[in-house]
């Protein structure tokens, strides 16, 4: 230890005021586990050291380490009320501010069974840590949400890109707990998928009701090859879940489509900024010219619209700024539809002012009102690895709404996106039970339409075809995918495979899109099988070489660990016998900022894939996927 950690560890004031009384600087170095010594002080030191440490050192209460843990973080851990009520009191932090890992001082007061401190955080906080929900609500591959509400259930839609089924459509009684009950297009010769690239496919969707029907609506984004680029894609249905109309495509170049109703007229918005043009009664065609009603408050990438008629005013919502660091959500308001809209003058409502917090890209949203009265917002949100790598893409986080005296509506009191806030509804979760081995084909996903009868689901598991070409091909398909909900977890996938002949490869993929994956794979040899680790970087191939097996298992174990960037594979035999394990310690081509190459605001999956030539059949027996 430093003569500093020392004095600090020992509790010894004097000394602490001694060494810092020479060079006040050195309050500034770290710890030998490379803690600032300011915050191994909230942590090993007394009170008195600690407040001395704020009122007369060089420290600053915005000290952070690095996973965003401040004073109050490392008070708590040292469970010293006196010390967490100063940093609160006097100190002005929050006991809800959330570290890299969402971990917030509440949580561990609660984690670490601290009566007294909980007790204390509880009169800070009002609502008890059980009846609180930590964002963001749907993890991983969820963006661009969009919500309804019919009576008393919750139905939301978030972008889906390449992937088939399209556009997934998830329910929720509580707002929080949501479970996907079906898509918009389910349909393989209706989706239109092609041959296009990743990142491309269905943008943006919008749900909405009017009269005892559910629309669907959201951009349909092609490759850039053709003189058409976009056009926006409209289904409906009298049933939540479906099934949906055959898509109806309209002809109207722009992103980010809703549909608002009012008395029996329905109207399509899309940017730039927010344009309206009237559809017919049942929304499929065009019937008016687009009109351009505001470009927004920033005026730097308007898009997103979402209008909400209130006491009055029609309330136009808006994403801007883009959708990395500088997303925001700002608002607009008119006593008529297309009348002058004017900016809210506490824009914008939603935006991360903190480029360290564990929550960025905030935008993106559209309001929802409770049965009871209440409203909230549902929008977009990314969660940075290491600070920069976006490897969950962009998620669905969930703000109480709440208006001001003059009438505009701001999202969580202008203090950007929680961490952890008071649960809606009190009730029982509608989610998917964690750490079951068993498979929901819902919750699966494969990269554009699959052929057909590649995909059934049977009591002993998912049959599977491998795929026609590829895995570094737009014509890649049948691959068997899940979205990655975590930065760590740990995923079995048991497959039952045919003999695999020459040319012919099945295993597990960690997956981005066609440019960027890792393949764990058996190979089809001369006289057996090799294990191979394949990873795609761009337009660079990397294989590594793990074993050779004269004789094949017909059911294998393949087990994916992740923690962070580091993947770990694993291939074992039916009995759980260790065959081979390969590491792979940095995959930041899985993320949006891996690689530069096309569109990239997906997000990560993970799943079995197969390919090679001939084509052949092989079962996913289960899926234990388990997260930290």
């Amino acid at each position: 230890m430093s003569p500093l950690q020392k004095a600090i560890h020992q509790k010894n004031l004097s000394e602490v005021r001694t060494i810092l009384g020479t060079d006040p600087s050195l309050i500034h170095e770290t710890s030998d586990d490379g803690i600032p010594l300011a915050l191994y002080a909230a942590q090993y030191g007394s009170f008195e050291i600690l407040k001395f440490i704020v009122e007369y050192s060089m420290a600053s209460l915005d000290l952070y380490d690095s996973m965003h843990r401040n004073l109050l973080h490392y008070a708590t851990l040292s469970g010293d009320i006196q010390k967490c009520r100063y940093l609160l009191e006097r100190g002005g932090c929050s006991p809800l501010e959330a570290d890299q890992t969402l971990m917030t001082p509440y949580e561990i007061s609660y984690r670490k069974e601290e009566d007294a401190l909980y007790r204390y955080y509880l009169s800070v906080v009002g609502t008890p840590f059980p009846m609180m929900y930590q964002n963001p609500i749907r993890r991983g591959f969820f963006p661009d949400p969009s919500i309804v509400r019919v009576r008393d259930d919750y139905y939301m839609v978030n972008s889906s890109f390449i992937f088939f089924p399209c556009i997934p459509i998830s329910h929720s009684k509580d707002l929080v707990h949501w479970t996907i009950i079906g898509h918009a297009i389910t349909n393989p010769e209706w989706s239109e998928l092609g041959t296009l690239e990743g990142g491309r496919g269905y943008w943006a969707p919008d749900i909405s009701y009017d009269q005892g029907r559910f629309y669907i609506t959201a951009t349909y984004r092609y490759n850039d090859t053709g003189k058409v680029r976009r056009r926006q894609m409209v289904v409906s249905s009298e049933h939540p879940e479906g099934p949906y109309s055959r898509p109806v495509f309209i002809a109207e170049d722009g992103i980010d489509p809703s549909v608002f109703h009012e008395d029996g007229r329905h109207y399509m918005l899309l940017n730039r900024g927010a344009r309206i043009f009237e559809l017919n009664e049942d929304c499929t065609e065009k019937i008016s010219e687009a009109e351009l009603l505001f470009y927004g408050a920033m005026k730097h990438a308007p898009e997103g619209p979402h209008l909400l008629k209130k006491d009055g005013y029609y309330y136009l919502f808006l994403a801007e700024g883009g959708t990395g660091p500088g997303h925001r959500i700002t608002v607009a308001r008119s006593r008529t539809l297309k009348g002058i809209y004017e900016p809210c003058p506490y824009n914008p409502i939603m935006r991360q002012n903190d480029p360290h917090a564990p929550i960025q890209r905030c935008g993106h949203g559209k309001p929802v009102m409770t049965e009871d009265g209440r409203w909230y917002m549902v929008y977009l949100c990314g969660r940075y690895l290491e600070g920069k790598y976006t490897m969950l893409g962009r998620e669905t986080a969930l703000d109480e709404i709440t208006w001001t005296e003059d009438g505009w509506p701001i999202v969580n009191g202008l203090q950007g996106p929680s961490a952890l806030a008071p649960l809606p509804f009190a009730g029982e979760e509608d989610g998917i039970p964690e750490n079951d081995s068993s498979i929901r084909p819902r919750e699966w996903m494969t990269p554009r339409e699959p052929q057909k009868d590649a995909v059934i689901s049977k009591e002993d598991g998912i049959h599977l075809l491998s795929s026609p070409a590829g895995l570094h091909s737009t014509d890649s398909r049948n691959l068997y995918l899940h979205r990655q909900e975590s930065f760590t977890f740990r995923a079995m996938l048991t497959l039952r495979l045919p003999k695999l002949k020459p040319g012919q490869s099945a295993g597990v993929i960690c997956y981005y899109d066609e440019n960027s994956y890792a393949f764990f794979a058996l190979n089809g040899e001369e006289h057996g099988v090799s294990l191979t680790l394949s990873e795609q970087i761009g337009n660079n191939a990397i294989k590594h070489e793990c074993m050779f097996f004269e004789e094949q298992e017909e059911i294998c174990r393949f087990l994916i660990e992740t923690d962070g960037l580091t993947r770990t594979f694993s291939l074992s035999a039916e009995d759980h016998t260790l065959l081979s394990r390969k590491t792979l310690e940095n995959v930041t081509y899985l993320s949006d900022e891996g690689i530069q190459m096309g569109k990239r605001f997906t997000g990560a999956a993970f799943g079995t894939a197969a390919c090679g030539s001939p084509q052949f059949s092989y079962t996913l027996l289960s899926a234990d996927i388990r997260t930290a």
